[in-house]
């Protein structure tokens, strides 16, 4: 199982010192603490926005400063494609840089450009090693007639970031084949089955008899009495098998998604949906113990949105109070679920032993045909079976796009109890 070369383009380290004559008016003008951002671009991707911290006096910080190592990471992540399309010539990282607020206001951008500079970057060797292209102080304007100038402090670096690359054939309710591609290959590594059974029928079949939850803690029970048929959904699981025909890895809805209140349509962020990834305990694959939980609601808000959370099991329960992965997209337009555990100060390098990109996976928006894509990156699989515990998640946050569908809209004919009973 060979993995995908990627290569993971890092801008970190950034800080802006500014002339005396050019620093923030006053705290009715610019009322936070980091008055000013930065965006970033890469022709062909889209830019990124990040917060610019100040740092103090006439004169820049030291480049070890806390004020710097502390300050936001951006990253762009190249794929085969890119790769060979940009490791033939030279790539510049354009940094502009803006005082004032972010976004717009009444249609006016609430920034002011400062100025900007370019960073040259060579991807030649990328794939096989790291690469520094800047680590330091870059002048910003003109600062003519001996004005002082604003400068402003970055890293720009690079480094090998393989992952496997799985798709699923055909959409997850739809128990399709998953493939793992490599390059123009498409090589079939699991295969999936879905079940859409309200009163769990389907899922005492597909399980083995002796099915155990370690940790009931995890379990939340069936409401049935306060829900009506049509206005619930429940009982959906999709369960991974490998090539061999055992079952390595499932998706269990636990909690039904649900209306917040009797005259709602949609399900809350205060009563969401959850999903417990689950993985075999022991070699004989005779019970199934959880590898992590995923929740999911509906948001409202200017933009309908699919909210997820996700957190890692362990044998107490819980890891963490701190979810390793949380957000919102779009449902019209979907978007991707990521974890990343880049940032050596991030919370989550407490509770993921490697640093670095973890998984992400494609979503389409609602009522597009979904065909996830799932990356993952190689430190994190040592076996097939750890990837298909990535492969089961990323069915769950596709499946919750239709799992969080209003309850006015009537869903496909594969999550219908009775067309399953009817094909049984």
């Amino acid at each position: 199982m060979d993995p995908c070369p990627f290569v993971r383009l890092i801008v970190e380290s950034l800080a802006l010192n500014l002339p005396s004559a050019t620093r923030p008016a006053g705290s009715e003008v610019h009322p936070s603490a980091t008055p000013c951002y930065a965006k970033l671009k890469i022709k062909n991707f889209p830019s990124q926005t990040a917060l610019l911290p100040l740092c103090g006096g006439s004169r820049p910080a030291a480049a070890n400063s806390t004020e710097l190592i502390s300050s936001s990471s951006v990253g762009f992540h190249l794929d085969t494609d890119a790769l060979r399309r940009l490791s033939c010539k030279p790539v510049y990282v354009k940094i502009s840089v803006f005082t004032g607020r972010m976004g717009r206001t009444c249609g006016v951008p609430g920034g002011k450009l400062l100025g900007s500079v370019k960073v040259c970057v060579n991807l030649g060797t990328a794939e096989t090693r790291n690469c520094v292209y800047q680590n330091g102080w870059m002048k910003i304007g003109g600062g003519g007639g001996g004005d002082p100038v604003a400068r402003l402090h970055v890293t720009v670096r690079s480094e090998p970031d393989p992952r496997f690359v799985f798709q699923f054939g055909g959409e997850p309710e739809c128990s399709p084949v998953v493939f793992q591609i490599q390059g123009n290959i498409r090589q079939p590594v699991f295969s999936c089955k879905f079940s859409a059974d309200r009163n769990n029928r389907s899922r005492a079949r597909s399980l083995p008899s002796d099915f155990n939850m370690n940790n009931r803690g995890w379990m939340k029970t069936f409401s049935g009495d306060r829900d009506k048929q049509g206005r619930e959904r429940k009982g959906w699981m999709i369960i991974i098998y490998d090539l061999s025909g055992s079952a390595v890895a499932a998706a269990s809805m636990i909690t039904p998604f649900v209306p917040s209140s009797p005259g709602s349509d949609r399900v809350s962020r205060s009563n969401p949906g959850a999903w417990l990834i689950l993985r075999p305990e022991g070699v004989s694959i005779s019970s199934w113990k959880p590898w992590g939980r995923l929740e999911a609601w509906r948001e409202r808000g200017p933009v309908d949105g699919l909210g997820y959370k996700f957190q890692l099991a362990s044998d107490n329960g819980l890891t963490s109070a701190v979810p390793i992965a949380e957000g919102t997209m779009c449902v019209k337009n979907g978007g991707e679920f990521c974890i990343d555990n880049t940032r050596k100060e991030s919370g989550l390098s407490l509770l993921l032993p490697t640093r670095g990109f973890v998984m992400g996976s494609s979503v389409e928006g609602e009522g597009k045909c979904s065909k996830p894509m799932v990356q993952v990156g190689v430190q994190h699989v040592t076996c097939m079976a750890d990837a298909a515990l990535f492969v089961a998640l990323a069915a769950a946050i596709d499946l919750s796009m239709d799992a969080c569908r209003l309850f006015s809209c009537k869903l496909r004919k594969e999550f219908s109890l009775e067309e399953h009973e009817s094909l049984s």
